[in-house]
């Protein structure tokens, strides 16, 4: 198993990080708050507003931001959408 967390960035968070993806080490599970919040610190105040609003995936799975993520996670980060 990776020892790495994979976080695809969609939209307003792409723009933000100027990235679609990146690749995280992980040595333990870590709450997806918590990675919200490193990410938050890594890529700026941009960022910082999207995840405010945002939803994430982890491993497609669409949930409360208190989960868990382990290594080897995909985690989408998905703001706000426009439109009806």
């Amino acid at each position: 198993m990776t020892n790495l967390i994979t976080v695809r960035y969609f939209a307003g968070a792409r723009a933000a990080t100027g990235v679609d993806e990146e690749h995280l080490p992980i040595t333990e599970p870590w709450p997806l708050e918590d990675l919200a919040g490193h990410l938050a610190e890594r890529h700026g105040p941009a960022l910082e507003r999207v995840l405010s609003a945002a939803s994430f995936l982890v491993n497609e799975v669409a949930g409360p931001r208190d989960r868990v993520v382990g290594a080897g996670s995909v985690v989408d980060v998905l703001p706000p959408f426009a439109g009806g």
